[in-house]
């Protein structure tokens, strides 16, 4: 029987914060707003888990398509294929 590792195994660098970065997470962070056609970049705030995307899209930059509850639809191309990944406004910046 083969172990089950979970969505987080191997971001042991990818969800490190710097020195200088950590701590608390500011609310406009946490609740900043985005339009319907705006490009944005999936990069993840390690100090909040809920509502992150998988490790695969992180740096990836998509757009906006809609907004589902408090997060965002983001549509990105995986290689070919569109994908649409739901995250957090915490885990999105404006490009």
């Amino acid at each position: 029987m083969r172990r089950s590792h979970g969505g987080r195994q191997h971001t042991r660098c990818i969800l490190k914060k710097n020195y200088k970065e950590k701590g608390k997470v500011t609310i406009n962070k946490q609740l900043q707003k985005f339009e319907v056609g705006d490009k944005v970049v999936i990069k993840p705030e390690p100090a909040i888990q809920e509502g992150m995307p998988f490790r695969r899209f992180f740096g990836k930059v998509g757009v906006i398509v809609g907004k589902r509850g408090k997060a965002y639809e983001i549509e990105i191309m995986d290689f070919t294929a569109k994908k649409t990944v739901l995250s957090l406004p915490v885990h999105l910046q404006k490009r």
